[in-house]
């Protein structure tokens, strides 16, 4: 599975065409195409705002037809061409329409021709069309029984069908769903299309770039360069590299099939099992998606939702996204110790001196991006502002290499042995790639400015690629916010969940945790989001009382399980692809070391103070107890602390994360030393035990 065929953080998609194995003029339409979105995406967010209509609408058109060119409905030609060219006419027609007479549209609200009613139906099959071949059946279905639902009703086009209780509503007719869904700011066009067509495109663009120009292997480099020396160093360097390229790649999937082709191999060959290897692999890619400054799409999402700025959003988001990968960390050492392995020695592994000589200037457009959204300036301004950085320290590195030294600086290539990365999927990747084959020694200005601006292109490319069902989910997320808001769905759904709960918080807890699995199997991650927030917040927030921005980040952070819980664990199945491993039990390994993503919600719900903070002392104890309970959670499920766990020590360690997780202070307190009071005993064991005895190294 390729990054190009995932949908940015959640279900899979039928696997885009490899741009060099498809018709030569297909393949430059399909480049010129994602080009010209990346350059009107950085135009509306560097140069000049643009009407939301007119950026939402002319950033629909070019999804649209993207989507259209690089899914085809068939793959002979004389059925693909005249029905794909259909679509996107009708993309172009419908969108085209919407902007070119937005203002005679805007003055005639509530009172629409036909010919807008035609329009809006037209935009609106379009939409649900290109979700079905980017994403799959699932995500256009639950859009077309939304759609259903809001016609089924005494006034609905569907009037002859009752729905029982507390679904029912007056029912509306095409000219009402029309304007709802595709007309006006509620539907399609609404805050999650905003939402990938200003903030998230222009962050999965600036990641494009520091892929293109080599940052990912820098990061890598850097993780195996601080932690690879450590027992089990291949998984804790796979932990860090995946946070650093998870939050700004977007795409849990995406980053474990680029990322993990270094990190897997090793873990491999260091002696995890192929199961671990992908589970460790897809359980830190998934964190990438909750750790700041990026945190993929959801920062955004959250900060427009919530009205909250984006830096605060960040700065709070910050000790969970810790607390997360600590857990991940924990296992991956557990398992380490448990099997006394060691870590890569220092000839096997680069030196952090040698990886910051050659990568450092990654980190300048990395500091310019937190420092102007610490400056509260707009992201995509940022966004725009991060990706002219890359492109100058890039030039600026070339240029000073090249008067000082006297020659151009070299693509040295991971400092990682054993691996390789794939070629890029792309019409100007490939053309990248054999530029760099035939590279020489003494190569000319005028060859390294070709060569620097097929890379430019390349970036350009994968970008508006890997954005694309992002943007595409985002559409049909509005459509079901758009149902969901016409026919008051989210507070009948709140009703629902309250009756269902008998006001219990933590049984209304796992239903959000129940719905987002299902959810998940058949959308992606953001909108995933989208509807389990609009559905369940109104619950969270107004009946059971957890504070807006807790209730946010719980649900977007339950919308990550689908990638680590089976039965379909889409980033699971994606490390077992590279791990070459069984895709169900790496779903159930991935499951294990991403339990964080289902406890440390809990604790923010019971413990508001570790996100909204508190006094200094109060907040500091919290901390403290909640590594506590995740060590003493990590060590019962692996039987090993120090040393092998006896039976009651497991279950002892089991009862103290309980008790810490339990809203009551004195419970807590016991459960926080009743996991000392094992860590101890566990701690003296060890010392009796001899280093390397198999009563030392068994489980």
């Amino acid at each position: 599975m390729r990054p190009d065929a995932t949908d940015g953080g959640g279900a899979t998609a039928p696997s885009a065409p490899n741009a060099y194995t498809i018709a030569p003029l297909l393949a430059m339409a399909i480049a010129a195409v994602a080009i010209g979105l990346s350059l009107f995406q950085l135009y509306t967010a560097g140069i000049q705002t643009v009407n939301l209509f007119y950026q939402r609408g002319g950033h629909l058109a070019f999804v649209l037809v993207l989507a259209f060119l690089l899914f085809p409905v068939s793959k002979k030609a004389w059925i693909r061409w005249p029905v794909d060219l259909v679509f996107i006419a009708g993309s172009l027609v419908s969108t085209g329409y919407l902007i070119f007479n937005l203002t005679a549209i805007v003055n005639r609200s509530g009172f629409y021709t036909q010919q807008d009613i035609v329009m809006g139906a037209i935009g609106t099959v379009m939409v649900l069309e290109a979700a079905r071949r980017v994403i799959g059946p699932t995500i256009t279905i639950i859009g077309v029984v939304f759609i259903l639902y809001a016609m089924t009703g005494p006034r609905g086009l569907i009037s002859g069908i009752t729905l029982p209780g507390i679904l029912q509503h007056r029912g509306y007719d095409v000219n009402r769903i029309v304007d709802q869904l595709f007309l006006g700011q509620e539907g399609i066009f609404g805050i999650p299309l905003g939402v990938a067509a200003t903030f998230v495109f222009i962050f999965v663009l600036f990641g494009a770039f520091l892929e293109v120009t080599g940052a990912g292997r820098f990061f890598i480099d850097l993780a195996y360069a601080v932690a690879g020396r450590q027992r089990g160093g291949p998984a804790k360097a796979s932990v860090i590299a995946s946070g650093f390229m998870g939050s700004i790649s977007g795409s849990a999937i995406a980053n474990v099939v680029t990322t993990g082709a270094f990190t897997i191999p090793l873990m491999k060959k260091l002696g995890y099992k192929p199961e671990e290897a992908g589970g460790v692999e897809a359980a830190a890619s998934t964190g990438g998606q909750i750790m700041p400054p990026i945190m993929g799409a959801g920062a955004f999402l959250i900060a427009e939702y919530t009205r909250i700025p984006y830096v605060e959003i960040v700065s709070i988001s910050i000790l969970p996204a810790i607390l997360y990968f600590v857990t991940v960390y924990l296992f991956v050492d557990i398992i380490a110790a448990k099997r006394g392995m060691r870590g890569m020695t220092s000839d096997e592994l680069p030196r952090v001196r040698d990886v910051f000589a050659r990568g450092w200037h990654f980190l300048i457009p990395l500091g310019i991006l937190i420092w102007f959204l610490i400056r509260n300036i707009s992201p995509a301004r940022v966004g725009f502002i991060s990706i002219i950085a890359i492109l100058a320290v890039s030039v600026a590195r070339y240029v000073v290499r090249r008067i000082a030294l006297g020659r151009p600086p070299v693509d040295d290539g991971s400092s990682v042995p054993g691996v390789e990365s794939a070629a890029p999927n792309t019409l100007f990747g490939r053309l990248g790639t054999r530029r760099e084959e035939q590279r020489g020694a003494e190569e000319s200005w005028l060859t390294s400015l070709l060569r620097g601006s097929v890379k430019t292109l390349e970036a350009l490319e994968v970008g508006a690629r890997n954005a694309l069902p992002v943007s595409i989910a985002c559409a049909v997320a509005g459509i079901v916010v758009g149902v969901v808001s016409l026919t008051g769905l989210g507070l009948k759904f709140s009703s629902l969940m309250l009756s269902f709960s008998g006001g219990n918080l933590l049984l209304a807890l796992l239903l959000v945790v129940l719905a987002s699995l299902i959810l998940g199997m058949g959308l992606p991650v953001t909108a995933s989001y989208i509807v389990l927030i609009v559905l369940t917040g109104p619950a969270l927030t107004q009946e059971f009382g957890i504070p807006l921005v807790i209730a946010h980040l719980l649900v977007f952070w339950y919308s990550q399980d689908s990638n680590v819980t089976p039965p379909v664990a889409l980033a699971a199945f994606a490390g077992a692809g590279v791990a070459g491993a069984n895709p169900m039990r790496t779903g159930v390994e991935a499951w294990k070391f991403a339990k964080g993503l289902y406890l440390i919600p809990l604790f923010m719900v019971f413990n508001p103070e570790i996100v909204l903070g508190g006094d200094w002392w109060y907040v500091g104890w919290t901390v403290v107890t909640a590594f506590a309970a995740l060590g003493a959670f990590a060590a019962a499920i692996e039987g090993y602390l120090f040393t092998r766990m006896l039976w009651f020590s497991r279950i002892l360690a089991t009862a103290g994360m309980i008790g810490i997780f339990y809203p009551n202070h004195l419970v807590e307190i016991a459960g926080f030393l009743l996991i000392v009071v094992v860590l101890l005993l566990n701690f003296a064991r060890s010392r009796r035990d001899a280093p390397g005895t198999p009563d030392a190294m068994a489980v």
